[in-house]
Formats: C-alpha cells, structure tokens, sequence
C-alpha cells in the first residue's frame, strides 16, 4: 500500500512539472507501473540553433548538475531518437525496411520509462531509481550516476531478420541505433544539453536491472544532462 501511494504521488509530480497523466483504459485492476500513460509535450519542429551549429556545439559530456530535465526537454530528446515525422508512420532516424527494431527506455529519479513513439508518451515500467544500478552495470562509469537521466536504446533483432535474415540484420539494426543516438546528441547540444555515448556494459547485467523482456536487447546508453561548468 505504501509502495502504491508512492508511486501515485511519483505521477502526480509528473504532472506537475507539465506531463499529462492519462488512464490506459484497457487495463484494469490496482494501478501498477505500467498502468498508465504519461503524454509528452509536443515537440517543437523548429528551435532557436541551426543544425550547423548543433553540429558544432556537440561534444561528449560526461559532467552534469543535478537539475532535472523538463518535460519539454525530455520530448525533443525522445521525438528526436524515434519520433513520428510523417504521417505514414515515419521516424526521426531511417530505419530499413522501415520495420523499426529500436526500442527506447529513460531511466530517471522517478522511474523507468518505456518510450511510445506513436502516442509520443511515456509508458512507465518500475517506479524504481535504477540509474546507479545501470552505473554498476556499466562497469561503475560515473557519467552514468551523475546524469539526471539516462536513454537507453535497445533492439528488437528479430523485426530486421524477417526481412534481411540473421546475418545481415545486425548491421542495419547497428547502424539504426547509431543514427538514433547521433540524433539524441545533437538535439541535446541544440537545447543547451550534453550527453555521451556509452557502449560498455554488461549486457545480460542490464537487461537484469531494467526487467526488459528476452527480445529487447540494450545495444546503447546515453547519459543526458546540463554540462556542469556550461551556460
């Protein structure tokens, strides 16, 4: 019961720092983690930086403050990884065969969260504060514990093998994840944040940690935050 209440004021801060607290009216029962759906901001199709100088301001961060990222701030960086930028369903990074194998989680103080590219909203999984055990799966990288939150990529291989079969999938599910993340990167350095590309993990570890389900494989994390010293 308290765990419960808990979470239920975890939702309510959520919609107090201007996310929309929406009922999945196909569930029923308790509410759990997953029992609702956190509706994003939309995101702004046009920001104050060219993409000139968002190429030119991106570095690799791995120093943050403790502020917290907004709810807008959390909307460009996920809309930019795997949002809906056509209206027949086409993303912000290409994909082949537009089968779309990348799965997106964020990790923060309140939670974990399940990225729903086509409601852009956010679908919690654990009410938990999991980023220092991502840390310790990441094999203690600090960038990690000081992030205010984490973006984890994950693949779901067998989407692309049905199409390209097993030995060719991998390529093209690696090379999705790497626009996904590159996107994130720059979009971050648009917004007055930073971020940095982490490959070393334990992978069975994390999978462990996030509870993710046998096929959604973390491939990628990318820590986010404000650049401590930055502007």
């Amino acid at each position: 019961m308290v765990r419960w209440l808990l979470w239920r004021v975890s939702l309510a801060g959520s919609m107090a720092a201007g996310l929309v607290v929406v009922a999945d009216p196909g569930r029923e029962g308790p509410v759990r983690a997953a029992a609702t759906i956190i509706a994003l901001p939309k995101p702004a199709l046009k920001g104050a930086a060219s993409i000139e100088e968002a190429l030119g301001a991106r570095r690799s961060v791995r120093e943050f403050t403790s502020d917290p990222l907004t709810a807008g701030q959390v909307s460009q960086l996920l809309w930019a990884a795997q949002g809906i930028t056509h209206g027949e369903g086409h993303r912000a990074a290409p994909s082949a065969g537009a089968l779309y194998p990348l799965e997106i989680y964020l990790a923060r103080a309140d939670g974990l969260f399940h990225y729903l590219p086509q409601r852009h909203a956010l679908e919690p999984v654990s009410d938990r504060d999991l980023r220092r055990e991502i840390q310790r799966a990441a094999l203690g990288q600090d960038a990690i514990g000081d992030a205010p939150a984490t973006l984890v990529i994950a693949a779901v291989y067998a989407r692309t093998e049905a199409r390209y079969g097993r030995a060719r999938a991998p390529r093209y599910v690696h090379m999705e994840a790497g626009h996904a993340a590159q996107n994130v990167l720059l979009q971050a350095a648009a917004i007055g944040l930073g971020g940095v590309p982490i490959g070393a993990f334990d992978d069975a570890g994390l999978q462990k940690v996030l509870g993710l389900a046998p096929d959604h494989r973390p491939i990628y994390l990318i820590p986010v935050g404000r650049p401590r010293g930055g502007p």
